[in-house]
């Protein structure tokens, strides 16, 4: 996130990567008699330019890319750049223990949300919490106003269970699109992530409007805005749920069975395309299978 945001985060790569010094003085010439470490990160940074509640939201999805950690970038991604783990982190072969990189993005999350606090409005409509189920990544932060009285039933407590299916459950159909995503995900999530960016920034460019219409509403009577806005919020979340229920049937037909279909106006069968596996990964297939896979006269199968 720092580096997002921050000339000169480059200079602690080292401290980043595990790389820790204990150098005799610190940077300004001070003592380090009790051998503190002297590469570490500030535990702050002031940002270049202000930062949104967008930028909030895409920080919460960082998987290390565009850097030398970048977890889609080498063999352990698979043949489809996927950047994430599966559990446990740490694992060993041939008796030396590895460490996979724990990005802030992970399929493990539950829930998570960013909160914007605006002190210009009154405490009922000042408060937002952009809140979303499931991996990061996968998610539609939606606004829910922190003065709401009712819980939206898509995401309602009692609505499904880690162990319980649930049909109308946000969290469960996230993690359908999600999990979908994981089997190629350099082709899959970038639909997930048009479908998931058009919600959030029409989301984002209508709360002035929202503002607007409550902050009427409360000078008449605070309760009403409270009211507008706990319909508002529960409208959001359902808005969310139908487009990723419709989300999921979409990319469930465009990349079943390892092909990509696109619609074919005027007939029955769409137009498909067989884009297989990368390079990298079927150099490394040859490698591990020697001639056992090599054709022998010509091509052709």
């Amino acid at each position: 996130m720092f580096n997002r945001v921050s000339e000169g985060m480059d200079d602690y790569w080292e401290y980043v990567k595990g790389n820790i010094e204990h150098d005799e003085k610190f940077e300004d010439g001070t003592p380090n008699p009790n051998k503190y470490a002297t590469n570490r990160m500030p535990l702050w940074v002031k940002p270049e330019a202000k930062i949104s509640v967008h930028d909030m939201m895409m920080f919460m999805r960082d998987y290390l890319q565009d850097t030398e950690l970048d977890m889609s970038a080498d063999f352990g991604a698979g043949p489809h750049g996927l950047p994430y783990r599966w559990r446990p982190l740490t694992w060993k072969v041939d008796g030396i223990t590895y460490v996979n990189e724990r990005a802030t993005a992970t399929q493990q999350t539950g829930f998570s949300f960013v909160t914007q606090s605006r002190s210009w409005l009154p405490d009922e409509i000042g408060g937002i919490i952009w809140w979303g189920v499931d991996d990061a990544n996968a998610t539609v932060y939606m606004p829910l106003y922190s003065s709401m009285t009712e819980n939206p039933h898509h995401i309602e407590r009692g609505n499904g269970a880690m162990m319980e299916w649930s049909e109308t459950s946000l969290f469960w159909i996230t993690n359908m699109v999600s999990n979908l995503a994981y089997t190629r995900y350099n082709m899959i999530q970038p639909d997930v992530n048009k479908v998931r960016d058009g919600l959030e920034a029409m989301f984002i460019e209508r709360t002035p409007a929202a503002d607007e219409a409550a902050l009427k509403m409360y000078k008449e009577d605070p309760s009403k805005a409270v009211a507008y806005l706990t319909d508002y919020s529960t409208d959001q979340v359902t808005r969310t749920f139908n487009s990723y229920k419709h989300l999921y049937q979409e990319l469930f037909m465009k990349f079943m069975d390892g092909n990509v279909k696109t619609r074919n106006p005027g007939f029955q069968n769409p137009h498909v395309e067989f884009p297989g596996y990368s390079e990298q990964f079927l150099r490394k297939v040859v490698d591990e299978t020697g001639d056992k896979l090599k054709m022998v006269g010509p091509d052709g199968h």
